[in-house]
């Protein structure tokens, strides 16, 4: 079984208990009092009071409308904070030493890189064996045989799988990777936010309007009261 599908079945068995502890609970601890008007259907609404056939509020679709905008933009934090999870944890991980070490890193490094099958692939490969006498293990190939990497090898042939220069290399490609990742959802999430405060600024979510405020902007000011000294009289003809 693999670590997602552990995480997955954790997920539901949590979850089903949760709710099965609650549904108890109030089984048993609420008071139970049945009757015919809670035995109606609830699920076509309360009755209505009065004529049915009247104007919505359409302020009710426009906020829900802007909330499931903003709500489903979130879900596109889950990539970048994936990505930033897996560099993080291979930048912070230490040399390792031993065979489990090694297994642990190479997948890690597999898991945030995996094996592509493209043409862009092969291509890379040509250009590697122009360096295989310098290195005959390079790329996804040196941390698939650290993944096969015995107890008894892991002191002579870890070493070599994984010097120390490509040990720090990967380090830094994950540091630079985890910040890269960090910047551009920050830079979305702002986006986001200025979005926000552009619909905020224009009243789109406010809930209650002033019907006055509206009422005086369509009509004009009422005319200034005249002097009780000069009401009544009538000008002079001369």
């Amino acid at each position: 079984m693999t670590l997602l599908a552990a995480y997955v079945l954790l997920f539901v068995a949590v979850g089903v208990g949760f709710i099965f502890v609650h549904l108890v609970a109030g089984k048993l601890i609420r008071p139970s009092k049945p009757g015919a008007e809670k035995g109606t259907i609830y699920e076509c609404g309360e009755p209505t009071i009065g004529s049915a056939w009247i104007q919505f509020d359409l302020r009710f679709y426009v906020v829900a409308l802007l909330f499931v905008v903003f709500d489903v933009e979130v879900a596109f934090f889950f990539p970048w904070a994936e990505v930033f999870g897996k560099a993080n944890a291979i930048a912070n991980t230490p040399k390792p030493t031993d065979a489990d070490s090694y297994h642990a890193y190479a997948d890690k490094i597999l898991d945030l890189a995996p094996v592509r099958t493209d043409s862009k692939q092969a291509a890379d490969i040509e250009k590697d064996e122009e360096k295989a006498a310098e290195s005959p293990l390079r790329g996804h190939q040196r941390y698939e045989a650290l993944q096969k990497l015995t107890p008894e090898d892991a002191a002579g042939k870890g070493p070599e799988l994984l010097p120390d220069a490509a040990f720090e290399e990967n380090r830094q490609a994950a540091f630079q990777l985890a910040w890269m990742a960090l910047v551009e959802v920050l830079v979305f999430f702002g986006v986001l936010l200025v979005g926000f405060a552009y619909l905020w600024r224009r009243g789109d979510l406010a809930w209650v309007r002033s019907v006055t405020e509206a009422k005086d902007a369509i009509l004009p000011p009422p005319p200034a009261p005249t002097s009780s000294r000069h009401r009544g009289r009538v000008p002079a003809l001369h």
